[in-house]
């Protein structure tokens, strides 16, 4: 099978000339190609990339470089191999946006993709944003959109032919604009991979906001990151067996029951535990979040969770000081958790990404990877459960589901990546595995859309100081279950056979979402 997919793969590749780079400056209705640059082969090109956080890798492929805007606005690259593999790949932005994703172009320019991105209607550098109407329905939904149109048409223009598949892979906000393409515009990519997307953002904001202001309130109580460290191996040490071997990985915290009641300090103990008032607080965060009225907003957190101390993120405050209350001198701590939380998706009504009308989506023959760590401690797991549990409820239940959307949950997982658990599978920021699909998540996607085989695992690497293993990620609601002992210096060493692991249903999972799976 892999040598069948490589050679249908090369044959893809173009064999047509691709078009002088020059000829693509100018205007063409709302689109303005500022410049159009040819890189040649071997330059190990790298952008100016100081502005973002992702860092370009060296590209050595010849490409041309095509850097422009969309109605005055919204800046747009895409960039165009000269041995190109017939598809478009979309790269999505995290956080507040305003930046390039020259990671993921960088990684996959040289595979044969033409690769686009966008800042999402506005520059880094517009510190107030938020203020602007339009920036704000750019940044929720239209600008990839837009460049999506874009890109499909400048890219048929260079190569003298259309594209024939077009994907899109994105992580954080860049997850959460892959399920907005899946939702609102389903012509626009034939595969999407939503990874850690946050599906009501502006819940999991108002979370974020309350509980860094909480921690503000009562210094005396505020957890540092050592007292997370704390929680985070305690948890840890208590339930990381159950999956039936010790490596410093809870393979399904729903498993897990851990009592924090003995992380509080004993009588003259100083280290090693938590004041009652920091055990307080603890118990607060990781519970579901209250209301004015003492009724949970949300479900709260998985064991082993840690959340970032320190102070609300730019992003947060951005959204109430400038979306919501047009006030650069807004005062944080005047915050409320309802009618804040109403303001916010009364002002940004597509900033949640939450809908399951996708019906289109699936009827059109297209096909959407969700994956979420079950540690993120910025858009929690719990929420991507529940979003997936409303979807198979409102779309003929987790086996009909299954056939054009899926979850993979990853154990031991931060926020896209990091953690102690195996977090690199060829997704958005990850470096590109095996072409068959079997440990790239991009490339299993487009196994499934074109070859019509769905991914039922996608091996993960952990590279680590200790010592690299890998870990099958299977597909919801199964869970990588050991077949037999491993010794744990024999697992971190990468040296146990693969097959030890299978892909096994947990019912524990299937008993999570608020929305009940239909069978």
């Amino acid at each position: 099978m892999a040598a069948l997919l490589s050679l249908l793969a090369a044959a893809a590749v173009s064999t047509a000339s691709p078009g002088d780079c020059s000829a693509l400056l100018g205007t063409a209705g709302d689109v303005v190609v500022d410049r159009a640059t040819a890189i040649p082969a071997g330059s190990a090109f790298r952008p100016d990339d100081t502005r973002t956080p992702y860092k370009a890798q060296p590209v050595s492929a010849p490409f041309c470089r095509v850097e422009g805007r969309i109605e005055g606005t919204i800046g747009v690259e895409l960039w165009l191999p000269m041995q190109w593999n017939g598809r478009l790949l979309g790269a999505g932005v995290g956080g507040d946006a305003g930046i390039f994703n020259y990671l993921d172009m960088s990684l996959r320019v040289g595979q044969g993709f033409a690769t686009v991105t966008t800042d999402s209607g506005h520059k880094a550098t517009d510190a107030r944003w938020m203020r602007l109407p339009k920036a704000r329905t750019d940044y929720e939904h239209r600008a990839v959109h837009l460049t999506a149109v874009a890109a499909k048409s400048l890219t048929a223009r260079f190569y003298s032919r259309p594209v024939s598949r077009s994907y899109f892979t994105g992580c954080s906000g860049g997850g959460r604009q892959a399920l907005k393409e899946m939702q609102v515009y389903p012509g626009d990519y034939d595969g999407v991979i939503a990874g850690a997307p946050g599906p009501n953002m502006p819940l999991q904001s108002v979370r974020m906001m309350w509980f860094a202001l909480e921690a503000q309130r009562n210094a005396g109580a505020a957890l540092n990151d050592a007292d997370w460290s704390l929680y985070e191996q305690r948890v840890t040490a208590a339930c990381d067996g159950l999956d039936g071997v010790t490596d410093g990985v809870i393979t399904n915290p729903l498993k897990c029951n851990f009592k924090t009641a003995v992380l509080l300090c004993k009588p003259r103990q100083g280290q090693g535990c938590l004041s009652a008032p920091k055990l307080q607080m603890l118990n607060a965060v990781i519970s579901p979040m209250r209301d004015e009225r003492g009724v949970a907003m949300d479900r709260g957190l998985f064991p082993a969770v840690r959340t970032r101390p320190g102070p609300p993120s730019p992003l947060l405050r951005a959204m109430w000081a400038d979306a919501v209350h047009d006030d650069s001198d807004w005062d944080a701590l005047t915050f409320r958790r309802t009618a804040d939380l109403a303001a916010v998706n009364r002002v940004m009504p597509q900033l949640r990404a939450d809908s399951t009308g996708i019906s289109p989506f699936i009827a059109a023959g297209h096909r959407a990877i969700i994956y979420q760590g079950w540690q993120d401690p910025s858009t929690n797991a719990g929420p991507t459960l529940d979003y997936y549990g409303a979807l198979a409820r409102d779309n003929g239940g987790i086996s009909r589901l299954s056939e054009a959307v899926r979850l993979f949950m990853v154990p031991g997982m931060y926020h896209c990546r990091g953690g102690p658990g195996a977090d690199s599978f060829g997704a958005s920021g990850h470096q590109p595995g095996s072409e068959d699909g079997s440990t790239d998540m991009l490339w299993a996607l487009i196994r499934w859309v074109e070859h019509g085989i769905a991914p039922e695992r996608i091996v993960a690497r952990k590279v680590a100081e200790k010592g690299s293993f890998t870990r099958p990620l299977c597909a919801f609601p199964k869970a990588a279950r050991l077949k037999k002992q491993v010794r744990p210096e024999t697992y971190l060493n990468d040296t146990y056979d693969e097959t030890d692991w299978t892909c096994e249903e947990d019912p524990a999972l299937l008993q999570w979402p608020a929305a009940k799976f239909a069978r």
